[in-house]
């Protein structure tokens, strides 16, 4: 059971995630809304829709994922002058503050993550699941 890929999966997620969830922990956030701030961290704001597009997750959780960084004082929201139809998303000061720290956090509990593998073998294994995720797309 232990060198099935699945089971591999997932206990080097449930890994990960215990480092980078306390380390994400000053920040107020988690790795979710961590994601969705770097997709709003563009130097022109995107539609809601645009950002669910590029983490490819539905509408609704995209919605309800902005409503709660709007609450933190992370995003603003205001409709689009071309389509009020259309929500347009942008950092705050403090949520271009938080992305910039929280992925810096995230980046040193990754370091501790992979600590036992050399360094060839960390780049070699982030290449390798990339390719797997970008052919499943």
């Amino acid at each position: 059971m232990s060198s099935r890929l699945g089971y591999l999966l997932k206990h080097a997620q449930l890994r990960l995630t215990e480092l980078t969830g306390p380390a994400l922990a000053p920040y107020r956030i988690d790795g979710r809304e961590l994601a969705v701030l770097a997709v709003f961290d563009v130097a022109e704001p995107i539609s809601q829709q645009e950002a669910a597009t590029r983490l490819g997750i539905d509408r609704t959780t995209m919605v309800a994922m902005v409503d709660t960084l709007e609450g933190k004082g992370l995003v603003t929201r205001r409709p689009d002058p071309a389509d009020r139809r259309r929500n347009l998303v942008e950092l705050t000061v403090k949520g271009r503050e938080t992305h910039r720290d929280g992925g810096l956090a995230v980046e040193r509990a990754e370091r501790e993550f992979l600590a036992e593998v050399a360094d060839e073998d960390a780049r070699l294994f982030r290449d390798v699941l990339s390719r797997l995720v970008r052919a499943a797309r």
